[in-house]
């Protein structure tokens, strides 16, 4: 990746971040830490990777997105909102009786292709979509994004068994491996470890990478997209929290929003972070 797009992609994932904060804080309530820690591969799929339009939000050979782990809509609208398919003034809504932006993502928002929420049924939606676009021989890539607590969901590894046997190369899965959920470490609540070695063996092709390096991320969706005849998901280590020092690798903000102080440090360390990649 070019300097000058990594920079690009460094800046927005900052403002997809305050957008975060901004959102779960009017709510008073929220997922930030999870939100957080895929801020920057789904800035790296929506300004970089995936074939979308906000002026066209419903054509038909674009990309899909679902996101599994739904409770960390922040994260997806904050995108959604720099990308143009709404106004980013509605983050503040968020949660709001009557808005337009709710706890989980909701169907009949611009650029949300799946509603979403309730663990596991995500990627089984996303394996649909995948399967229908073979079918209909289109061009679109389907991507998801899970948990690394959501795979102890055993509706998750029908899906993966399902994904391998139709053979669904235009499948892109994403376990965000934050290591943290809502009860604790996922290896002390119902360990899913060892989640490479569990998916190469439903029959995937399996990446590793940093959540929060740009050119590894590119590295792994540059590798992902030579891969055919089985669907691919990539392993992303991640910090909960990633962005806001507070927040960083702590359990606490899996359902937690920031009060008046703790918006403003997070803000301020976001506002310095962005001004010194701009810089």
């Amino acid at each position: 990746m070019d300097a000058k797009t990594k920079k690009e992609l460094q800046a927005k994932a900052c403002k997809v971040r305050m957008g975060i904060i901004e959102g779960t804080y009017n709510a008073k309530s929220g997922h930030p830490g999870g939100s957080l820690s895929i801020a920057d591969l789904l800035t790296y799929l929506y300004f970089e990777k995936m074939n979308v339009d906000p002026k066209a939000p419903e054509m038909k050979n674009r990309d899909r997105f679902v996101l599994s782990k739904g409770h960390c809509a922040p994260a997806l609208y904050a995108v959604l909102a720099l990308k143009g398919f709404f106004p980013e003034e509605e983050l503040k809504s968020l949660r709001h009786i009557g808005a337009m932006l709710q706890g989980h993502p909701c169907i009949h928002i611009n650029g949300v292709d799946m509603s979403s929420g309730s663990l596991g049924q995500g990627i089984s939606a996303a394996c649909g979509m995948a399967l229908a676009g073979k079918i209909d021989s289109a061009g679109y890539k389907v991507y998801t994004v899970l948990g690394d607590g959501e795979i102890e969901e055993g509706q998750v590894w029908e899906a993966a068994m399902f994904a391998a046997h139709y053979k669904l190369d235009n499948l892109v899965a994403v376990v965000d491996n934050n290591g943290l959920q809502i009860d604790g470490p996922v290896t002390e609540v119902c360990s899913p470890e060892p989640i490479t070695d569990k998916f190469a063996a439903f029959g995937w092709h399996v990446i590793t990478m940093d959540a929060h390096d740009f050119d590894d991320i590119e590295r792994a969706f540059d590798e992902a997209g030579k891969v055919s005849g089985k669907p691919v998901v990539i392993i992303q280590k991640s910090v909960k929290g990633k962005g806001v020092s507070f927040m960083e690798n702590q359990v606490s903000w899996h359902g937690k929003a920031p009060d008046s102080s703790q918006y403003e440090q997070a803000m301020s360390e976001l506002k310095a972070q962005l001004a010194e990649v701009e810089g």
